[in-house]
């Protein structure tokens, strides 16, 4: 089948506080609705402080930028976030507005669990039957956590931390793979993402020549709800490889793909005064943002599932013509 350009790719992420007085409705908008306790208002205005408000929004569209110019001509690409501007919604009008008639989209997230990111769908749905009947055809990117060029680009940043060390020390320096923490009740459902994680700190692991002793998988940013999260969580960890000996500690997300509270905050802050407290010296790969390898594995992600749809990129620019990117 053929594909009439423009084509339309959405990147889609979490957002983030517009600003500290922003906090209370963000907070208010992740929970469903729920109004945040005061105190939790209140220790996330002061996180959001610390790093200088998060740079989530403007990375994400440094992404699409980068990515719009990897695909090249015959497709426009624009960012949506689930819990503020600019939303899905209004991104995938702007898309239309574009003359997108298809739209590929993509959870910045390589890997994918309909229950924990049903969210999206969601909000893509909703956006198609408010534009109906100039509803663009969107087909969701599933998990592509095992991406080579994804998995190449991380492992980069992991030799480039251990680079740091004396050579004599390298091998031994323990690399943390970390993800966000799940309630256990909702990991318990999600058998298949939490077999994606492993795969891909697995994958990276060999990519980055880390012996099999030397790595270890944890969870970080457990959140404030009740009830019992995923162990074991990087503060569980870093005290028992102390107790092992070992005087360092590499960090590498092996889940986020650009700096905001979880990279900024958590980790360069928060695990770095839990690793000093333990007596551990603390490191941090560098985000992806928009390295080339991660813009690399986001065309790939755009053609196989134009591919999937019976589309693909070849045809796309073919039929583009000389048509501006976005």
């Amino acid at each position: 089948m053929t594909i009439d350009p423009p084509v339309g790719v959405i990147l889609m992420t979490y957002g983030s506080p517009a600003g500290l007085d922003d906090v209370p409705r963000y907070l208010a908008a992740v929970r469903g609705g729920r109004a945040p306790e005061a105190e939790l208002v209140s220790e996330f205005t002061r996180r959001y402080r610390v790093i200088g408000g998060s740079p989530l929004v403007r990375i994400t569209a440094a992404q699409a930028a980068a990515l719009a110019g990897r695909l090249g001509p015959g497709f426009r690409v624009t960012i949506g976030m689930r819990f503020s501007d600019p939303s899905i919604g209004a991104s995938l009008a702007e898309l239309v507005s574009a003359g997108c008639r298809r739209v590929v989209a993509i959870i910045l997230s390589p890997q994918y669990s309909e229950l924990i990111m049903g969210g999206y769908l969601r909000a893509i749905e909703a956006a198609r039957v408010a534009l109906a009947p100039d509803a663009p055809i969107v087909a969701l990117a599933g998990a592509w956590h095992l991406e080579p060029a994804f998995v190449g680009a991380l492992a980069l940043r992991i030799r480039e931390a251990l680079a740091a060390f004396p050579e004599r020390e390298r091998g031994a320096v323990p690399v943390l793979l970390t993800a966000h923490s799940l309630p256990r009740r909702v990991a318990e459902q999600e058998p298949g993402y939490l077999r994606q994680l492993e795969e891909t700190a697995i994958a990276v692991a060999n990519a980055a020549g880390l012996a099999g002793g030397q790595w270890h998988f944890c969870w970080q940013s457990a959140g404030h709800e009740p009830g019992e999260w995923m162990t074991p969580d990087f503060a569980d960890l870093v005290p028992r490889l102390r107790a092992e000996g070992h005087r360092a500690v590499v960090v590498a997300p092996i889940q986020f793909l650009a700096d905001h509270l979880e990279t900024l905050y958590d980790l360069a802050v928060g695990a770095r005064e839990q690793a000093a407290a333990a007596g551990m010296a603390f490191a941090q790969i560098r985000a992806l943002n928009a390295d080339a390898g991660l813009v690399e594995a986001l065309a790939h992600v755009v053609e196989a599932t134009l591919v999937a749809g019976g589309g693909s990129v070849t045809a796309a620019r073919r039929r583009a013509g000389s048509a501006p990117a976005a």
